[in-house]
C-alpha cells in the first residue's frame, strides 16, 4: 500500500497572532551568517532563504521555491517574480502604515530591475533582512529603504506546502 504524502497545514485565528509567530520566529534567524541560496538558520542564509525558513518555522514546512537562482537573476527581465509570487501567497497591503510585525516587505533596489529583496518587518520602522556580506540582523526602515519599499503582504492566516 502507498504510504499517503503529508503536507504541513497551519492555521492562525487571526492576523495579529499570526504576525507575532511570524516576528517571534524571524528574530531566531538574526546573527544566522549570509550565504547565497542557502536556508539554514545558525549556518546560512540569504533573504529569499529567510522568509523560506520563518516560513517553514511558522507553518511547519518550507514553501515550494527555487534555489538554483544566481545572484544577478532580478537584473533583468520581463516579469517580477518575486513580487507574483508574494501576490500569489499573501495578501498585499496597501501601505507600511498597515503592516504588523512578521509582514512581508518587498524592495527594488534598482528602478529598471526586478523587485529581488526581502525582509520582515519587526515594529516601529524596523526590519530583519539577509544582507550580501552580512549576518541576518534587523535595521531601521531609514528613506532609502522606503525609497525602494515595492510591496508590504500579510503573510497567509493558513497554508498548505
Amino acid at each position: 500500500m502507498k504510504k499517503p504524502v503529508m503536507t504541513a497545514r497551519l492555521s492562525y485565528p487571526d492576523r495579529a497572532t499570526l504576525s507575532a509567530s511570524w516576528a517571534e520566529a524571524a528574530r531566531q534567524w538574526i546573527n544566522t551568517p549570509y550565504r547565497h541560496q542557502a536556508c539554514r538558520r545558525g549556518v546560512g542564509v540569504d533573504c529569499v532563504g529567510l522568509v523560506a525558513g520563518v516560513w517553514a518555522d511558522v507553518y511547519g514546512s518550507k514553501p515550494d521555491y527555487r534555489r538554483d537562482y544566481t545572484k544577478d537573476w532580478a537584473e533583468v527581465g520581463s516579469f517580477d517574480l518575486l513580487l507574483d509570487v508574494c501576490r500569489a501567497r499573501c495578501k498585499e497591503l496597501e501601505s507600511l502604515e498597515e503592516a504588523l510585525p512578521g509582514d512581508i516587505l518587498l524592495f527594488r533596489i534598482r528602478p529598471e530591475a526586478m523587485a529581488k529583496h526581502v525582509g520582515i518587518y519587526s515594529g516601529a520602522n524596523r526590519m530583519i533582512h539577509a544582507a550580501e556580506r552580512h549576518c541576518v540582523g534587523e535595521v531601521n526602515l531609514h528613506a532609502w529603504w522606503h525609497r525602494r519599499l515595492v510591496g508590504v503582504f500579510a503573510p497567509p492566516l493558513q497554508t498548505k506546502s
